[in-house]
């Protein structure tokens, strides 16, 4: 591999100006392209630049002669045409050209001048080509469609490279699943999936990325003017598509839809990124239970599940967290940031998660259904606690007596009985309680909010249980007659209970 800031072998030119000569494409050390070329690449590229020498030396040529009022009789001799100066000569290096127009853009490789502005943000290019692609990154527009697939692309060059991958060969093979690629370098990249690898490394900040594109979208978050402000929240962004995206989370659009199953998705990558549930070979597997993982990276989180281990750490307090994510969640109970705002009530959530958690409780969905029974939930947490019930599984240990749980919130909450913490105080007495969950249903009992509504009538409790409970009697069968008076129960313990207000 070569890198393409180098001088082309016997040229006297660099790769990246050869190409740049060649193509409608400015290329530069900021762009999203790899910074290396492989020698089959390059003989590709060197013979599309000697190509394009050859033909405008030939054109060049056909004008000199055609202007020429007496052509030789002799025309052997005008192989000597080649060797005639063009008559448009470059000040700082010895190339011509037949046209001015070919040498304007060529003179500002060595002057570095970028007439061609973007109006979203302060870069400019040397080429108008350039600035029409990158303006495309703002606008989001991408009008170059595979005919194979239904991927699009900002410029053509990007469209070119992804259609390779549907007609060209795959000698490529990842190790660690079946897939094949074109390339070495693409194999490359995608064999990070697998190892979690993450080698290009953000000078602004401590993140990291498993590939080059990822790092370059990141840091226009440090460096660039975020003129694209969200009308229903603080944030700012710097390219209008990533404002496109961040306004679903407000408006819940989920324009991506799941061709193998129910679920659609607010951008086209995390789409993508769920396909491979449905497709990936799960090859990695958790040396402590039984499941199994499509990527390195995923079964790394999982394992944290059982090590308790908590790489990320709040600069705000003492707390620790096993995925990125929660952290960021976390941090946003110190700063009091809550950017999802239910529309259903005037509640809002620092996590969109809790929102869709939130939102079901209006509308009584329950996406999340057992395979072994008949239940279904509101979250996904929910079912996979659940679906312990049936297996019997309880991988989270107390490490002060023998007891386990299915759930590690369970656990947390357990310990506490033996260390006697109880982190969370009520802000209207002097209560305080072991779990989140505790502290929220006290809560109710100031507030009287009652948030789980009935479909059936217009009563409300505070808890879930309750509604469970009060829904039977207007679905369940009522097979308990009492023998004193009229009523029944759908539940026997319900009628012992009622009997006893007759004997009393």
């Amino acid at each position: 591999m070569i890198n393409i800031f180098d001088n082309a072998p016997g040229l006297g030119i660099s790769i990246a100006d050869m190409i740049t000569q060649c193509t409608p494409y400015e290329i530069s050390k900021e762009d999203c392209f790899p910074e290396n070329i492989c020698d089959s690449c390059l003989h590709c590229a060197r013979s599309a630049f000697e190509i394009r020498q050859t033909i405008e030396t030939s054109h060049q040529i056909y004008l000199q002669m055609k202007n020429t009022k007496n052509l030789p009789v002799n025309l052997n001799d005008g192989v000597g045409f080649s060797k005639t100066k063009k008559q448009y000569i470059c000040p700082h290096c010895s190339k011509s050209f037949s046209q001015s127009s070919s040498l304007k853009p060529h003179i500002r490789i060595h002057t570095g001048e970028r007439p061609y502005k973007c109006s979203h943000c302060t870069k400019s290019f040397s080429q108008n080509s350039s600035l029409k692609a990158h303006i495309r990154l703002h606008t989001g527009e991408r009008p170059y469609k595979c005919p194979h697939c239904v991927k699009s692309f900002f410029e053509q060059i990007h469209l070119n490279r992804h259609i390779e991958t549907h007609t060209r060969d795959r000698p490529y093979k990842c190790s660690h699943c079946s897939k094949s690629f074109s390339t070495r370098f693409n194999r490359n990249t995608h064999i990070r999936t697998h190892t979690g690898e993450r080698p290009y490394k953000c000078s602004h900040c401590s993140k990291s990325f498993s590939h080059k594109p990822s790092l370059n979208a990141h840091i226009r978050t440090h460096t660039e003017q975020r003129s694209y402000k969200c009308s229903h929240c603080s944030k700012s962004f710097s390219l209008k598509s990533a404002l496109n995206v961040h306004i679903r989370t407000h408006t819940e659009e989920r324009p991506y839809k799941c061709s193998h199953c129910s679920k659609s998705f607010p951008d086209q990558l995390i789409l993508q990124r769920h396909i491979r549930i449905h497709t990936a070979e799960k090859s990695h597997k958790c040396s402590h239970c039984l499941k199994s993982f499509s990527a390195q990276i995923h079964l790394q989180r999982h394992i944290r599940t059982h090590t308790g281990e908590r790489p990320y750490k709040c600069p705000h307090c003492s707390k620790s967290f096993a995925q990125r994510y929660t952290l960021d969640a976390h941090i946003r109970t110190h700063t009091g940031e809550r950017p999802y705002k239910c529309s259903h009530c005037s509640k809002s959530f620092s996590h969109k998660n809790t929102l869709d958690a939130h939102i079901r409780t209006h509308t009584g969905e329950r996406p999340y259904k057992c395979s072994t029974c008949s239940k279904s939930f509101f979250q996904k947490g929910s079912l996979d606690s659940h679906i312990r019930v049936h297996t019997g599984e309880r991988p989270y240990k107390c490490s002060f007596c023998s007891k386990s749980f299915s759930h590690k919130s369970m656990l947390n909450e357990h310990i506490r009985i033996h260390t006697g913490e109880r982190p969370y105080k009520c802000s209207h007495c002097p209560k305080s309680f072991s779990g989140q969950s505790q502290l929220q249903r006290h809560i109710r009992t100031h507030t009287g909010e009652r948030p789980y509504k009935c479909p059936h009538c217009s009563k409300s409790f505070p808890r879930r249980y309750t509604l469970t409970v009060h829904i039977r009697t207007h679905t369940e069968k009522r097979s308990y007659k009492c023998s004193h008076c009229s009523k029944s129960f759908s539940h026997k313990n319900t009628l012992n209970g009622h009997i006893r207000t007759h004997i009393k």
